[in-house]
């Protein structure tokens, strides 16, 4: 005769274990990197003034990853301007334009040679640098004089390469020129260092052109 089967303790069913869920602290996504956009001052000669961006464009987060590249920007347009000429009441008119970036911050800014339309004679240039506005919906700024208009020269050759901007300058021996025969021809180069422009002037040929 079989002996009676002993019953077992029941078991306690086991568990499966969960690991610990690591440390929420640990589980943050890592902060967007800013970098701020290094900017230069331009000094007017004869006064200071900003060489910048507006503080949106500034502040913009450089993540390649999060999508596309930006576009590249776009230099100020003359056309959206008012010069700081006065032309007693004639019109402005921009003759030349050199666009690129003065002050290394990758942003390009555009020089303008500016002149009252007068109806005769050679009135004389100005020379302007315009930077973005800090608003998209706003202007470009002037933000530095090269040649006033009081200097009487006239520009030709305008060009901006290598943060240097260059021109020819036509300009006159004594006040006793008369306007439409400049005799005198110099190479001007302008350079932004130091936190202004520093300008250079050679004489190609001393004789009258």
């Amino acid at each position: 005769m079989l002996a009676p089967r002993q019953r077992r303790p029941q078991e306690t069913p086991r568990v499966p274990h969960t690991p610990a869920a690591p440390d929420q602290a640990h589980t943050d996504a890592r902060p967007v990197h800013w970098m701020a956009t290094a900017v230069a001052l331009a000094v007017v000669i004869g006064a200071a003034a900003l060489l910048q961006p507006g503080p949106a464009a500034a502040s913009a987060p450089q993540n390649a990853a999060a999508g596309p590249a930006a576009t590249p920007a776009t230099a100020p347009d003359p056309a959206a301007v008012v010069f700081p000429l006065d032309c007693h009441g004639v019109p402005q008119r921009v003759i030349a334009t050199a666009q690129g970036d003065l002050d290394g911050d990758d942003r390009p800014e555009t020089v303008a040679a500016v002149r009252c339309e007068a109806g005769s004679g050679t009135p004389p240039h100005a020379l302007y640098v315009l930077t973005a506005a800090p608003a998209a919906d706003t202007p470009p700024r002037v933000v530095a004089t090269l040649l006033a208009p009081g200097d009487r020269k006239t520009v030709t050759d305008l060009a901006l390469r290598d943060h240097t901007v260059t021109a020819t300058l036509r300009g006159y021996s004594s006040p006793r020129v008369p306007g439409y025969a400049p005799d005198v021809k110099q190479q001007s180069k302008w350079r932004w260092t130091g936190g202004k422009f520093s300008q250079e002037l050679t004489d190609p040929d001393p004789k009258r052109v």
